[in-house]
This record gives C-alpha cells, sequence and structure tokens, in this order.
C-alpha cells in the first residue's frame, strides 16, 4: 500500500493529531495561533522569545490602511459579496515586490550577503565594513537594497525600532538584524542621502534570524494581512466605501484618441530587413 508520510495534521476514528500531539488536548485552548503557525512552518515548538518576535512580525504587517491589496478586496466584494474567498484571495493575490514582498526579498539579500562573507563579522565595525561593501556593490550594479525607503515614513518607519528593541529583549537579534542595522548605519556614505528602514524589510531580516524558511517569507507576510483583509471586510460591511471607489473613477473618465502600441524597433540586417 503506497503511504504519505506526514507529521501535520492525521486523523483517525478517535482523535486528531498535529504535530505529534492530540489537537484536542494538547494544542487547542494551549497554543496561540502565532505560535501553531510558527510550529507548523518549522516542526519545532519555538520558544517563549521566538513566538514574541514571530507575532509581532505579524502584527507590524497585518494592515496598512487603503493600500492596492485592501482597496481590491474591498472592490471585489462590492462585486462579488458571496464570495469572501475572492475577496481575499483578490488582496493576498497583490502582495508582491512592491506591496508585502520586500519582506522576503529583504531576508533573501541579507542572507545572500550573510552566506558569501568569509566570516561573521565581530563587533559593530566589522558589520558597518560589510554593510558598506554591501550597499556600495547594490548601487555599482544599479540596484536597490531591498528594506530601504518608504513612501510615507520619510524620516524613519516607527515599526523598525520596535522590532528591534523586541528582538533585543529577548536575545534575538541575529545577524540579519545585525547587518540590516548596519545598513541602516552606512549607506548615507554611499548613496549620499539618508533613507529609512522600513518595516517590511526589519520584519524579513527578523523572520531570517528565527530560522525560518527563506522560501515563505512571504507566506508569513500574507499570513498577517489575511488578518488585515477580514478586517477591511468588515468594515466595508459596516461602513462602506468600495463603490464611492468605483463611482469616483467610473463617473470621472475621460475619453481620449487611441495610443496604437509600437514595439521597439529591431536593428536592421545586412538584406536590407528580408530573411530567408
Amino acid at each position: 500500500m503506497t503511504e504519505y508520510p506526514t507529521a501535520l495534521g492525521a486523523s483517525s476514528r478517535e482523535s486528531i493529531t498535529l504535530l505529534g500531539t492530540d489537537l484536542a488536548r494538547d494544542v487547542m485552548g494551549s497554543v496561540g495561533f502565532g505560535e501553531l503557525a510558527f510550529w507548523l512552518a518549522t516542526q519545532r515548538r519555538p520558544t517563549a522569545g521566538e513566538t514574541r518576535v514571530f507575532e509581532a512580525v505579524l502584527a507590524a504587517l497585518a494592515d496598512h490602511g487603503f493600500t492596492p491589496t485592501a482597496i481590491v478586496t474591498r472592490l471585489t466584494w462590492l462585486s462579488a459579496p458571496d464570495s469572501v474567498q475572492g475577496a481575499l484571495a483578490a488582496g493576498l493575490l497583490g502582495g508582491g515586490s512592491r506591496f508585502l514582498g520586500v519582506t522576503e526579498d529583504c531576508g533573501r539579500f541579507l542572507h545572500d550577503v550573510l552566506a558569501s562573507a568569509e566570516e561573521l563579522p565581530a563587533d559593530d565595525a566589522g558589520w558597518d565594513a560589510l554593510a558598506r561593501e554591501t550597499v556600495t556593490a547594490s548601487r555599482a550594479a544599479g540596484r536597490f537594497v531591498p528594506g530601504l525607503g518608504h513612501h510615507v515614513h520619510k524620516d524613519g518607519d516607527p515599526r523598525t525600532p520596535r522590532l528591534f528593541q523586541i528582538a533585543a529583549e529577548e536575545g534575538l537579534v541575529g545577524p540579519h538584524l545585525a547587518l540590516f542595522a548596519a545598513i541602516g548605519r552606512v549607506h548615507p556614505q554611499v548613496l549620499g542621502r539618508t533613507l529609512p528602514l522600513n518595516g517590511a524589510g526589519v520584519c524579513g531580516a527578523a523572520l531570517a534570524d528565527l530560522g525560518l524558511p527563506l522560501e515563505l517569507l512571504r507566506g508569513f507576510a500574507l499570513l498577517a494581512r489575511t488578518a488585515g483583509l477580514i478586517g477591511q471586510l468588515a468594515e466595508e460591511i459596516r461602513s462602506p466605501v468600495a463603490n464611492d471607489v468605483f463611482l469616483s473613477v467610473d463617473l470621472n473618465n475621460r475619453s481620449v484618441a487611441p495610443d496604437p502600441y509600437q514595439p521597439d524597433p529591431l536593428p536592421s540586417t545586412d538584406n536590407g530587413g528580408r530573411h530567408g
């Protein structure tokens, strides 16, 4: 008989087991949802400190107001109020490189730098040197450093120092957070301007330091945002704005002449453009 091994949920006629424990007896009412989410992803139960940092990340990423993900969730509900799953899915599908994806991008970026280092720095001076080298290389390659800058919090993202503080209190400031902090200190010397370390970036650094799978960092951001989108729908039901958003666009459209698409020209050939 074919078997499909799993350490996650399994059911028998008498019980349900989850992660090697009895779900009803040992998990329900005893394990918080944030702790369980960490446990499911790593198959090891987090410490109290790890749970605190992880849940702080979830709180930091849950809701940011009328972002595109929130707006599309409300508009989808307006169009299909019978499909809660569709409205939530619409918002989650918008989590990408500009919204929510920075968490994963930053965690992966920092990890790649650390993995390529011959040895990890032992003090702030060493971290600053590695950060300076990292930012300089990114600038030379024409690439942005993930986690630098914010379109609203120009003078500093309030989530960033708070998450650093929580991680420090729990003794969980690891190499990813150390490098990210150093990037915050040295990047003005390289870029000639000061940018804030944003909340999504520090969340990615914290998740990486917790040893969570780098491939799933965006998944944790989406987990957090699911709670926020449920809140958006709950408010939309009580105080709807989606129809006003729709009408604002629909009643203010302006007809213009067509602007035909023109593909970029290809280089000419020696035979005058003839092929064959």
